[in-house]
């Protein structure tokens, strides 16, 4: 039972293949014509080999077309395409003779040429396998894949880079009249009566017709990637004084576009619909554009701040690659690593330090107006800023124009307003705006936008500006000697506006004594005309000067005296203090062969005027009478040594010379090194008047070592809080300890300080 039902089964697909293939034809006509039909369109079909001219066979196309027509009606086409593709993949190796051949050639000679060779010469076998079109397209995408995929698995890795610098070359026929050298002359684009309206265009259809374009595409970009970025770094690098991005973009409309119509926009009718094509990849390419452009500032933004204000389109353009690209934390490390290694170091002075971070400032503002960007490159800066000593006195040089610190920091066509203080939120204000997305939690929107309150907020408290400005003052208004004092009193005002009224009363009083001091000496001086012409100042509203005390000997102790009298009927209820370490005194010496005129300080004038008691005086004895230490006096006499006034006769023994020696006949003079005299500052600094106070506190804290034993840095803080006057910071008082250590007062273990047995 069951071998009659596989009998029939097999009975009924045997008259009904019969039937097909023999398409109701009388006998096995059909049949017979059916197999004529398969030997003609297999053979047909047959994957030739290009390189034997012998193998082809001269087919009638009508002959072929009823063959397929005859397999069409059987439905073996199916059938057919299987056997072709077969076929296909036993003369593959006729292919890959090819591309080994034109690869070996590229390997050789590293030229493209070689790559557009092959491309061409597979398009040639492409063509030549090729099905005819009446077979339909089901068939000749089948073929397609398969040629494709058989092709590409016989490219060797050096394919990918062979066909990159192939890629690479089109970028310079864009505009070429010449042929490429890969063309063939036996190829159609190069023969003179239909050349192609551009050279690249057979390459691009050779790429197209292979399926390179799809496979590649990554890399064809990769070309115009790299192809863009060397432009911009051959064209753009150090060059910040125009604008590069409006020129990079007009390059790209003239050389990059015309060149992206080829790979992406070959199938397009019209301009329009070609520009819809490249809008997407014209993006990309602008948006790498942008990207090559914003790392090369990027890597330049500190020599770019540098030039400032020169380098200003350098930093528009930034300012819009950012906005493009946001690589904005690139940036701030980038050029936080640029500080670090080139501003912040012990080699770089102060003032160029605060010169740059102005030029930091006014730049990051202008790329970054929220100024996110400069509150996290700043950060640094003004933590090392705040550990240099002399910081506050450059910053508040720049402020009264103190020499050439002040060009560098304050801008003339800066509007002159108060200090900045931070403010909370003002959330009812209409134009209020939440802090960008980047921005740290310290960060606040309404940070200062002037230079000054900048820098000035590097410190907690502007009181420390403050002091410095009345010292600095102090010492410009003693130092003016024509008694015009407008470029001071402007000063003070312009300083009233940023600080405010209350700060520079002080400062006033210091302007309105040096106004006084002039009146009141013109007064003595109509009274009793003398030589001298002190200055007269408020001892409890100007910081402390230098102190020092000698006596005034002879006739420049009766002039004072002298002086004082006359001052003291003036203004009876005052009393003046001299000061005769300050000053310069101008000095004509009469001896018996010379006049010598000098300016010297009023040491010097005093030691000088002994020897007018007395030709030859010892250094011990000069300094019992003055009451100053040796040094002090040896200093003196030195100078009057180099001016040829005084001999040292035997060791620290000097004499007046009233009579100048000559050197002896053929002895060798011996030069004596010119005495420096330091230009000592009247006014102490503020450094100095916290050193001298700390002094005042260590009583203190020898006394809480002494009666508590060992105790942490805090505990000391916490007490000296309770001694009048202490403001200092535990970093200060940490400062003062370590220098007692090192001095030998202290010894610390473990946090805990103990004075030193």
């Amino acid at each position: 039972m069951t071998n009659q039902a596989l009998y029939s089964q097999i009975s009924a697909k045997w008259n009904n293949s019969f039937n097909r293939l023999n398409r109701g034809e009388p006998g096995i006509s059909g049949l017979l014509s059916f197999s004529q039909a398969w030997r003609t369109a297999t053979a047909f079909l047959y994957p030739q080999d290009l390189n034997d001219p012998s193998s082809y066979k001269e087919y009638s196309i009508q002959d072929v077309r009823a063959s397929f027509d005859t397999l069409s009606k059987s439905k073996m086409l199916p059938l057919l395409m299987e056997n072709f593709l077969e076929n296909m993949r036993q003369q593959q190796y006729l292919v890959e003779r090819d591309i080994q051949k034109y690869m070996t050639e590229y390997e050789a000679a590293g030229s493209a040429e070689a790559i557009g060779r092959l491309l061409f010469r597979l398009v040639d076998w492409y063509k030549a396998w090729s099905p005819i079109p009446e077979l339909g397209t089901t068939l000749l995408s089948a073929y397609t894949l398969a040629f494709q995929t058989y092709i590409y698995s016989s490219f060797p890795p050096s394919f990918s880079r062979g066909f990159k610098d192939l890629i690479a070359s089109t970028f310079d026929l864009v505009n070429a009249s010449c042929p490429p050298p890969w063309a063939l002359p036996s190829e159609p684009q190069a023969s003179t009566s239909a050349a192609p309206p551009r050279p690249d265009l057979p390459l691009w259809t050779a790429c197209e017709t292979l399926g390179l374009l799809d496979r590649y595409e990554s890399l064809i970009a990769s070309v115009c990637y790299e192809y863009i970025e060397a432009h911009v770094l051959n064209t753009c690098a150090k060059k910040w004084d125009d604008s590069m991005l409006v020129c990079l973009r007009e390059w790209m409309a003239e050389k990059v576009v015309p060149w992206m119509v080829m790979p992406y926009a070959r199938g397009a009718r019209n301009a329009e619909e070609a520009r819809s094509m490249l809008q997407g990849v014209g993006s990309r390419f602008d948006y790498h554009v942008c990207k090559t452009l914003c790392d090369l500032r990027t890597q330049e933004i500190f020599d770019i701040i540098i030039d400032y204000p020169d380098s200003q389109p350098a930093l528009q353009d930034l300012k819009e690659c950012l906005a493009r690209v946001d690589q904005r934390s690139e940036l701030v490390t980038t050029l936080r690593k640029a500080n670090k290694k080139r501003l912040l170091h012990p080699g770089a002075d102060t003032k160029d330090i605060l010169t740059q971070y102005v030029s930091i400032i006014r730049c990051l503002r202008l790329i970054d107006p929220p100024g996110v960007l400069l509150y996290k490159v700043a950060d640094p800066i003004r933590k090392y800023l705040r550990e240099r000593p002399d910081t506050i006195r450059c910053i508040v040089a720049s402020l009264v124009g103190d020499g050439e610190s002040g060009d560098s920091l304050v801008d003339e066509n800066e509007p002159i307003q108060p200090l900045q203080q931070k403010q909370a939120d003002d959330f009812a204000d209409a134009n209020w705006e939440p802090e960008p997305i980047d921005a740290g939690p310290n960060f606040r929107t309404n940070r200062p936008t002037d230079v000054i309150s900048t820098l000035v907020s590097i410190y907690d408290s502007k009181d420390l500006f403050v002091k410095e400005l009345q010292v600095l003052l102090a010492q410009r208004l003693l130092a003016v000697t024509d008694g015009n004092y407008e470029r001071e009193r402007r000063n003070i005002e312009i300083l009233k506006i940023r600080f405010g009224e209350a700060a520079l009363q002080v400062c006033e009083v210091m302007l309105r004594d040096m106004t006084d001091s002039r009146r009141i000496d013109q007064h003595v001086q109509q009274q009793k005309p003398m030589p001298l012409h002190p200055t007269i100042v408020s001892r409890h509203f100007w910081p402390p000067l230098q102190t020092s005390s000698f006596n005034m000997p002879g006739q420049f102790k009766e002039i004072q005296d002298a002086y004082a009298k006359e001052f003291h009927i003036f203004k009876p209820d005052k009393k003046l203090h001299w000061l005769p370490h300050l000053g310069t005194i101008s000095l004509e010496i009469e001896l018996q062969d010379r006049t010598i005129n000098a300016e010297v300080p009023p040491l010097e004038a005093a030691i000088i005027e002994l020897f007018s008691s007395k030709d030859t005086w010892d250094v011990a004895e000069l300094a019992a009478e003055m009451k100053v230490d040796k040094t002090a006096a040896i200093k003196a006499l030195l100078t009057w040594m180099d001016l040829g006034v005084l001999k040292e006769e035997d060791v620290n023994h000097y004499k007046l010379l009233e009579v100048a020696e000559e050197a002896p006949a053929g002895t060798k003079t011996v030069s004596r090194p010119a005495v420096v005299i330091e230009e000592v500052s009247a006014v102490l600094t503020v450094q100095r008047q916290q050193a001298e106070q700390m002094k005042v506190y260590w009583n203190f804290i020898e006394g809480m070592l002494t009666n508590l034993g060992a105790l942490s840095l805090q505990r000391i803080q916490g007490m000296l809080k309770f001694a009048s006057g202490y403001d200092r910071t535990i970093e200060q008082l940490a400062e003062f300890m370590e220098a007692a250590r090192r001095e030998g007062l202290v010894t610390v273990k473990d946090g805990m300080w103990k004075l030193h047995r």
